[in-house]
């Protein structure tokens, strides 16, 4: 009987509370914003490096903020961790030449180096969710000075794996140009809609399990806080897509050495910081392989996989989750608080090379090619 009454109710149940842990807006900037979550009245800070959550571009920020009580953020911060989170906010029409360089250098680097004056250190712990990974891993190769550690949750790097989406983004119908040229930002319904036919049956699978979990309130609380989240999608910037396409799916560059920050080389063998990186045995819009490779380029020392069952959204977001990703994520963090900064490099002796006659030192240009090697 409670099974069909909260079926019946599912039209007129209240709108589920995403998002709603108390936070301060501390930057914004265009249509982003930098959120401080707060610490209740005498909860202690127990960690002297903030957390910074870096979202995807495309989807809301607040998956990291379910519920109460069901809340990745919350969580954190009930542990003692400073928190902040992007919310990257909503593109208009007069942001279609947004670039990737604005995003992944301008925005994501104000925002780590705002959070990170707040530091001893002058660093901060920096956590990456699939495109949100991706942006923080380019960062971090390119820009690694405040960056503490990388968690990365099921955040991509390769880009040659036969899934649906790099099967679909190389192939030679799909024109990126006409695309952007023709919407400007690239509309959320044509995204969310390619990601409804990697799993053509999944909305009958989820009718189904809502009709046989019915009876249980909190299962039904869940589902519709996911639904929410999963249907109020973003718009990409046109020109960040573009490039987004152009150079990561097609080209393969951060694997091959080839990409570019602001016209600083990307070499991911340059991030030597602590790195965990989080992947999921059943996640069908990033395989696992094509982040787990990250952990064969870089020069980290302190780095570790942790694969886990599940998808790409209910492991992140699950009670399984908050009973031991979540706890995980927090112990990594709370293990490297006090660490000390990673060793500059010493510079390289000085040599006898020849000199113009003007008394300038020649030297021979660097060899831009990086040898790259087969993904699993």
């Amino acid at each position: 009987m409670k099974r069909l009454k909260n079926l019946a109710s599912l039209l007129t149940r209240p709108k589920p509370p995403v998002g709603s842990t108390p936070a301060d807006v501390v930057h914004r900037e265009n249509k982003w914003r930098l959120l401080r979550y707060r610490r209740p009245e005498g909860s202690p800070l127990k960690f002297q490096t903030p957390v910074l959550l870096v979202p995807s571009l495309i989807n809301r920020h607040y998956v990291m903020d379910l519920l109460p009580g069901k809340s990745m953020a919350e969580d954190l911060v009930a542990a003692g961790h400073d928190v902040y989170c992007i919310d990257w906010g909503t593109p208009g029409d007069e942001d279609r030449y947004i670039t990737f360089d604005d995003v992944c250098d301008k925005y994501l680097g104000r925002a780590i180096r705002h959070i990170a004056r707040t530091s001893p250190r002058n660093k901060a712990h920096v956590l990456g969710y699939c495109l949100g990974g991706t942006l923080a891993t380019i960062h971090a190769a390119a820009r690694p000075e405040h960056i503490a550690s990388l968690l990365l949750l099921a955040a991509p790097v390769s880009f040659t794996d036969d899934g649906p989406l790099a099967i679909w983004t190389r192939s030679p119908e799909f024109n990126v140009g006409s695309i952007v040229d023709g919407f400007g930002n690239v509309p959320w319904q044509l995204m969310q809609g390619a990601f409804h036919l990697l799993r053509p049956t999944l909305t009958m699978a989820k009718a189904v399990g809502v009709v046989d979990r019915a009876a249980n309130d909190e299962f039904l609380d869940g589902f519709l806080a996911i639904e929410t989240w999963g249907n109020d999608n973003v718009s990409f910037p046109g020109e960040c897509y573009k490039q987004y396409i152009e150079q990561l799916y097609r080209g393969d560059a951060l694997i091959r050495g080839t990409f570019s920050l602001s016209s600083i080389p990307v070499r991911l063998e340059n991030i030597r910081c602590p790195v965990s990186c989080v992947v999921f045995e059943h996640d069908n819009i990033v395989p696992w392989q094509s982040a787990a490779v990250l952990l064969d380029r870089i020069s980290s020392k302190d780095k570790a996989l942790l694969k886990l069952a599940g998808g790409h959204v209910g492991a992140v977001v699950s009670k399984a989750a908050q009973k031991n990703l979540w706890p995980k994520m927090s112990a990594f963090w709370a293990e490297r608080d006090d660490a000390p900064p990673e060793p500059e490099r010493a510079p390289p002796p000085a040599t006898s090379a020849p000199r113009s006659k003007r008394g300038a030192r020649i030297t021979k240009p660097r060899d831009p090619k990086v040898k790259a090697t087969a993904t699993g």
